[in-house]
C-alpha cells in the first residue's frame, strides 16, 4: 500500500489517501474517485511531503542530536484502571471515528450483500459510479483491491433497517 498526503484545492483540507499503487491513485484519481472527505470536493492533489523512510530493526531512534543509547527513557505510559478500559485519548478518537463513518454512511446508498456486485459494476462502467456501503467477505474485498477496484474497510459496524429493529 502507498500512503499519499493529500490536499483538497478548493478549501485547503489535508487527509492522508491509502492506494494499492501510484497507478491505482492516478486511476482514481482520473475518474474522480479522490475526494476530500471535508467538503466532498475532487479537486485534490498529492500534498508535498517528508519521504519516509524505513529504520531497520535493530536501530532505535536519535533524538536532536542526542545518540539512542544515551537518551532518556520515555516515561511510562498511564494504565488505564478496570473502570476506564481505554484511555481518554482512544476513546475521543473512536467517537470522532465512528462521527466521521456516519456522516459518511448517509451521503452512500446501502447495498447490503449486493456490495461485491455493484462495486465490480461501477468500476466496470456497467453502472453509473456512487457511493455504497454493505457487505463482503475478507476474501471478496481482496478480490476488489485486486482488480484495482476502491473501497475501505469500515472500522464499526453499520446499523441498518433490519438490524435496528
Amino acid at each position: 500500500m502507498i500512503v499519499y498526503d493529500l490536499e483538497c484545492r478548493a478549501a485547503q483540507h489535508r487527509f492522508e489517501g491509502w492506494f494499492k499503487s501510484s497507478g491505482d491513485y492516478a486511476r482514481q484519481q482520473k475518474q474522480g474517485f479522490v475526494a476530500c472527505p471535508h467538503c466532498g470536493s475532487t479537486n485534490v492533489a498529492k500534498a508535498v511531503q517528508a519521504p519516509r523512510l524505513a529504520r531497520k530493526g535493530n536501530q532505535l531512534p536519535e533524538r536532536a542530536g542526542v545518540s539512542a543509547a544515551k537518551a532518556a527513557p520515555s516515561p511510562p505510559l498511564a494504565k488505564p484502571t478496570a473502570r476506564d478500559a481505554l484511555p481518554p485519548q482512544a476513546v475521543e478518537l473512536l467517537q470522532t471515528l465512528a462521527t466521521m463513518q456516519a456522516e459518511a454512511l448517509k451521503s452512500s446508498r446501502y447495498v447490503g450483500d449486493k456490495f461485491v456486485d455493484e462495486a465490480r459494476a461501477m468500476h466496470y462502467g456497467e453502472q453509473d459510479a456512487e457511493a455504497i456501503h454493505g457487505q463482503a467477505t475478507a476474501a471478496d474485498a481482496r478480490e476488489l483491491l485486486e482488480e484495482g477496484v476502491g473501497l475501505v474497510p469500515l472500522p464499526f459496524p453499520i446499523v441498518t433497517p433490519e438490524k435496528a429493529n
